[in-house]
């Protein structure tokens, strides 16, 4: 039984630790006494204790996240309450900073501040030599990343299979957008590039063919990036599957150009546009222009197979709901995949918090510390922007309605999806789980009573689109006691079809 257990509560299956592999790629002569034990958050803490348990190790390390701080505390307080002589580590964004308020460090043993790849193990080693150091925080600076030895040989046979595969060539970020923790950073540090791209290739040979890049600016080294590129392209089949973040306004042509060449269904690109708004941008200190960001949005739609998907911030300082709604609407019309709404949070350690009274900014004091109220947003309204990302998740993101989406968002997206935010709210009470039958059913009233489409226009879009997502059910919308041969629609003969079909299947 392994003596050091390394350990972290993802948020789902798919997802596959890479701080925990980079731990155990570097804890050297001690690595043959370690292993790697993964959990979801969905789990019993009861259970994760009694499994970490049942292998009576020495030392547990734990990678504490914004999403899993709550669970993971009560799984640590379980450990220590069974076992009090059981050695707990901590490492992770969550707690590298403000550790004084978190009551999950008094629970532990020991806390590795900052990056842990290589403190890990030196604290595991004077452990392991009976010299324990008297202090708890330790603090751990960047290591030069030619000195750490690569993690990708500690994804399995089954990480491979069925697991989500992230990979990283380079860490850190030059710029200082202050609600992101990578404002801390100095600037952005390339991993060797020759060794990165062996490993690539190692994984491309295990059958790896979805590679999630987890560099905050994939595309700010154009050298690097462009082999990187190249490297795929050299690979190119249909299963393989890209991730990349990039900086909008940086699109140099020779990346445009390898671009270009991916086929349908191979890149995917998260591009943070966060706000509009230069005097917002100014405030949090985001370098970002917007004449070429908009431009570089409008080239990737028109001229790539690339799927875009795009993220807003509702809540940052200075900025009020019809700035907001200003900037939802000029991304709305560059039509990309997916618009990702998200609220502002006050990530520990973040420099945001530095407006956090001149703003009135109440954020909330649990996890994930989403902002409830400011003084340009009162807590009313930021509930009913909540609202708006899950039902815009749910219609505007999830590909289910692209015929219906044009009739839904017309020349006002964001008022109109708003009204029909308010008006699901009010209606059904849920934000969640909506069974698609009647999401449609929901969407067509919605669509008829308070957005003013036609019955027989809204009918036409959503039996498209409700034929097309394969669902076998049969919605109250379609049933031919809801329209008659007499509406007029000049679509009545093929919705009538349509809904033959649905009843056939």
């Amino acid at each position: 039984m392994p003596a050091i257990l390394l350990s972290t509560l993802n948020a789902r299956y798919f997802h596959a630790s890479l701080g925990l592999r980079y731990l155990l790629a570097n804890l050297g002569e001690l690595q043959a006494d370690a292993a790697i034990r993964e959990f979801i958050i969905t789990q019993r803490p009861l259970d994760i204790a009694e499994a970490l348990l049942a292998e009576q190790p020495r030392l547990v390390g734990f990678g504490v996240y914004i999403w899993n701080a709550v669970e993971t505390t009560q799984v640590v307080a379980l450990l220590k309450q069974v076992r009090p002589d059981l050695i707990v580590v901590l490492g992770g964004p969550e707690v590298s900073h403000e550790w004084d308020r978190q009551p999950i460090i008094e629970l532990a043993d020991y806390l590795i501040a900052g990056p842990g790849d290589l403190a890990f193990a030196q604290l595991c080693r004077r452990i392991h030599a009976g010299n324990p150091p008297d202090e708890k925080i330790i603090a751990a600076e960047l290591p030069p990343l030619d000195r750490l030895l690569p993690p990708y040989r500690f994804y399995t046979d089954e990480d491979v299979a069925r697991r989500l595969i992230y990979v990283e060539a380079s860490r850190g970020c030059p710029f200082k957008c202050e609600f992101c923790l990578s404002a801390l950073d100095k600037t952005a540090w390339p991993f060797p590039l020759e060794p990165f791209l062996t490993e690539l290739q190692t994984l491309h040979q295990r059958g790896v063919r979805h590679f999630k890049f987890v560099d905050r600016t994939f595309n700010l080294n154009v050298k690097t990036c462009t082999r990187i590129l190249d490297f795929f392209l050299e690979r190119l089949d249909e299963r393989l599957f890209l991730h990349f973040e990039l900086i909008p306004d940086h699109l140099p042509e020779p990346l445009k150009a390898r671009i270009a060449r991916f086929p349908p269904g191979s890149l995917q690109f998260e591009i943070g546009i966060q706000t509009f708004n230069p005097t917002v941008q100014a405030l949090i200190s985001r370098q970002q222009d917007n004449y070429r960001t908009v431009e570089n949005l409008v080239w990737l739609r028109r001229n790539t197979h690339a799927y875009l998907h795009v993220d807003l911030i509702a809540g940052l300082p200075g900025e009020d709901l019809a700035s907001f709604a200003t900037g939802f609407n000029q991304l709305a019309a560059f039509d990309p995949h997916e618009i990702q709404i998200g609220v502002l949070k006050r990530l520990r350690g973040a420099p945001i918090h530095r407006h956090t009274a001149s703003f009135d900014c109440r954020y909330n004091p649990h996890p994930p510390y989403n902002l409830l109220c400011s003084a340009t947003l009162d807590f009313a309204t930021m509930r009913r922007l909540e609202r708006f990302a899950r039902y815009w998740d749910l219609i505007g993101n999830s590909g289910r309605f692209p015929q219906t989406r044009p009739l839904l968002l017309g020349d006002d997206p964001f008022g109109r999806f708003m009204t029909l935010s308010d008006w699901l709210f009010a209606t059904t009470g849920q934000t969640h789980q909506f069974a698609l039958e009647r999401l449609f059913d929901w969407l067509y009233q919605g669509l008829v009573k308070v957005l003013g489409a036609t019955e027989s226009a809204a009918r036409a879009v959503l039996a498209a689109d409700y034929q097309a997502s394969g669902a076998k059910s049969y919605p109250a919308f379609l049933r031919p006691d809801r329209f008659s041969a007499s509406d007029g629609s000049g679509k009545t003969s093929e919705i009538a079809a349509l809904t033959r079909q649905m009843r056939h299947r």
